[in-house]
């Protein structure tokens, strides 16, 4: 982004807003962002004039707000930003989501891309590689909660034979793939099953691992693939839902 439409982090936050209710309501006005944002209307009204003019977005009183396509790239970028420290605190650091939220409210302005592309990288790592997976985090988080050192360590040795007995390839029967799932069922993402450009793509939609995810509706042909995440209502290819590893919800 030159200097010329360099952004503040306010006017990002009302990117990010408007992109978010998009996803959700399919339409935003300016109403919807003063009660998302929780400022008043004349606020609302002075930094969609700033985005208007910087073509970040098609903006008229009265009117359905929408994005251009510069608009439309930033605030993607801002998400994926926010969703991305917000997961990790969670996660990995045992951060209660509130306060992750807020958190990542204030760092997703000034953290830089190749930073947030290294924490997906990591978090990738942690959730695919065998020496670690969600055990690891479970581990770490019993090591947060554990004031006892001596137990603490106990703990830790126990993990690492756990996680030793899964290198044997036990197979845990409770997961299956998305595609298995039919209409009405639902599951919790275990792991999604690619990288590159196709993994971030899934993320950013909010396949994240730990969200609960239900298919609604399948094509007469299996593709597309309708389901429900975190409220927001996505339509998946077969090759997406193929890499999605769920386990079933009891």
């Amino acid at each position: 982004m030159n200097a010329e439409i360099a952004l503040s982090a306010s006017l990002e936050d009302y990117l990010e807003a408007i992109y978010n209710i998009i996803r959700q309501k399919n339409a935003v006005r300016a109403k919807d962002i003063a009660a998302r944002l929780k400022v008043s209307n004349a606020s609302v009204t002075g930094a969609l004039r700033a985005l208007s003019k910087r073509k970040f977005l098609n903006y008229a009183p009265y009117d359905v707000i929408t994005l251009t396509p510069a608009g439309e790239e930033v605030a993607r970028e801002v998400v994926r930003k926010h969703e991305v420290l917000r997961d990790f605190m969670v996660k990995v650091l045992a951060v209660e989501y509130r306060d992750a939220d807020v958190a990542a409210c204030r760092l997703e302005h000034d953290i830089p891309k190749d930073i947030v592309d290294r924490l997906v990288e990591f978090i990738e790592f942690i959730e695919t590689c065998p020496l670690g997976g969600p055990k690891l985090i479970e581990g770490f988080h019993r090591h947060l909660e554990c004031r006892d050192k001596e137990l603490r360590c106990k703990q830790c040795v126990e993990q690492a034979l756990d996680i030793s007995k899964g290198l044997s390839g036990t197979d845990d029967s409770s997961k299956r793939p998305l595609a298995l799932l039919k209409p009405g069922e639902a599951g919790r993402i275990k792991r999604i099953r690619t990288r590159g450009p196709l993994r971030r793509k899934l993320l950013e939609m909010g396949l994240t691992p730990g969200s609960l995810i239900k298919v609604e509706r399948v094509a007469p042909m299996g593709d597309p693939v309708e389901v429900n995440v975190k409220g927001y209502h996505l339509s998946l290819r077969r090759d997406e839902i193929e890499c999605i590893e769920v386990e079933a919800k009891r």
